[in-house]
């Protein structure tokens, strides 16, 4: 399996579900959660969320999110 070595690999997750208000994030139900998948980069992580919000956009409750995975596991370079 080949490795792009002269990219840094950047992880963002991708995941969504409906939420109880539209002013807070809180699950209606934590077991219904869309992870939609994990993403090397931005770039990729936002087509996917995108596409996800695009086809949830008939349900006002339904949000979908990017975390900021790399963040997370290495705080102090960012």
């Amino acid at each position: 399996m080949a490795h792009d070595t002269d990219k840094k690999q950047r992880l963002h997750l991708v995941f969504g579900g409906e939420l109880t208000k539209l002013q807070e994030v809180q699950f209606r139900d934590l077991e219904q959660l869309d992870i939609v998948g994990i993403y090397p980069d931005y770039e990729s992580a936002l087509a996917a969320w995108k596409a996800k919000a695009q086809m949830t956009v008939d349900n006002a409750h339904m949000r979908y999110f990017i975390v900021h995975m790399h963040r997370l596991l290495d705080p102090e370079n960012e």
